[in-house]
């Protein structure tokens, strides 16, 4: 394949993956203006609404204000002056990296594979801000540099890595990052090594189990959700655009569990909180699958503690038996700190990506504190997988030792 061939193939994938993410809240809306609002509403506004959608599910700050009539409605003084949504809607994110996965995989396969990253990621980057700036208005007002920069930079984690998981030669950018490792002492390398490992694979345990603790929440609330989804009155359209949006927030949920899980849980809105500990839930918006919330006090809630406890141990445990030949004691100490270190800053860094602004007044503060999730998160990992590995350590030469008497006799 040529450079123009090359260059046409990488550009139409990034425009591929902007129509794919806009065309997901776009398909109902444009039924609904068909079907519903038959034909009788400029069309142009439900496409700016899409957009909006997109450009939120990618963290792009949108300044909203609300028409009289709507202000009004909401019956608080201060819902008529302008307001930030900033809260993303995680699934079209997560939708934009996979995409770029695929996309990275199929430019791999071009013969100027840098070529076709460098014009993907400028179509992709054009495309989003002539998107951002065509759903500029005065009554939604989306960040122009956010919304070019911010889906782009998410695009560009998908493409890199399907680049790089489908290049079978040696990538030259890992060149540095091995050779600043081999200059370090080994004990040193191998401590930071499993410092990054360990905390990675705690805190993908850790957002795995809050992944399942959500399913069985919904599960065990289905009733509840089906009766406010009964209260809404929405007709099947409606219904469906719902569904959706929901379905988009679904990865901020998880992670809001995961916050429940390692202990200071998460707000929904000023003065309302949810947590294992204490909860204290205020008007809660009418969305179908907040019904999945616990109503009251939970006595055995906070069990919800052991499961960091839990994610950190094992980690450190399945570690320990590697690493013991190579490290001493103060090492291995360093090297579950380092564990709950880097496991505390991915979950605090999720935490921080999955809150913001969801409206005026009170929902102005939604999600959960990245700090306070960060800082528990190191503190209940770094300890737990202190155990791990030391009690790893005191297992495996009792091991040893038996299997070793066994065979002398």
């Amino acid at each position: 394949m040529n450079r123009k061939l090359t260059a046409l193939f990488a550009a139409f994938e990034a425009l591929l993956v902007v129509a794919i993410g806009i065309a997901i809240p776009l398909v109902p809306l444009t039924l609904m203006w068909a079907i519903q609002y038959g034909l009788a509403i400029d069309w142009t506004a439900f496409w700016r609404a899409a957009v909006d959608i997109w450009l939120l599910g990618h963290g792009v700050d949108l300044v909203v204000t609300l028409d009289p009539v709507t202000a009004a409605a909401l019956q608080f003084p201060t819902a008529g002056d302008p307001f930030t949504l900033g809260i993303a809607a995680l699934g079209f994110a997560l939708l934009t990296a996979l995409l770029g996965v695929r996309a990275g995989r199929r430019v791999a396969e071009a013969h100027h594979a840098v070529l076709g990253q460098l014009v993907s990621l400028g179509a992709f980057a054009l495309a989003s801000f002539g998107a951002t700036f065509s759903a500029v208005t005065a009554s939604a007002q989306p960040s122009l540099v956010q919304g070019a920069l911010l889906p782009t930079g998410v695009f560009a984690i998908g493409l890199v890595i399907g680049v790089r998981r489908s290049t079978a030669e040696p990538v030259p950018t890992r060149a540095p990052i091995g050779a600043l490792l081999g200059r370090l002492r080994p004990d040193i390398r191998t401590t930071i090594v499993t410092a990054l490992r360990g905390g990675a694979a705690a805190a993908a345990s850790v957002i795995a189990l809050a992944a399942v603790f959500t399913g069985l929440a919904i599960l065990v609330a289905y009733a509840r959700i089906i009766s406010l989804y009964e209260s809404l009155h929405t007709e099947v359209l409606g219904g469906i655009a719902v569904t959706l949006g929901q379905l988009a927030f679904l990865p901020n949920l998880v992670v809001f569990t995961m916050s429940w899980l390692v202990g200071p849980g998460f707000e929904l809105g000023s003065g309302s909180f949810v947590s294992p500990l204490a909860s204290q839930l205020g008007p809660v918006p009418a969305i179908p699958v907040l019904g999945a919330l616990p109503s009251g006090e939970l006595p055995f809630g906070f069990l919800g503690l052991l499961v960091p406890v839990i994610a950190g141990f094992l980690t450190g445990a399945v570690l320990g038996p590697r690493v013991r030949h190579e490290l001493g004691v103060p090492a291995m100490a360093a090297s579950a700190l380092g564990m709950g270190l880097v496991g505390g800053v991915i979950l605090g860094l999720l935490a921080w990506a999955a809150s913001g602004s969801a409206g005026p007044g009170r929902l102005v503060d939604v999600g959960a504190d990245p700090w306070a999730v960060g800082g528990w998160a190191a503190l209940e990992l770094g300890l737990a997988a202190l155990v791990g590995l030391f009690a790893s350590l005191r297992i495996a030469p009792a091991k040893a030792s038996g299997i070793g008497g066994r065979a002398h006799r």
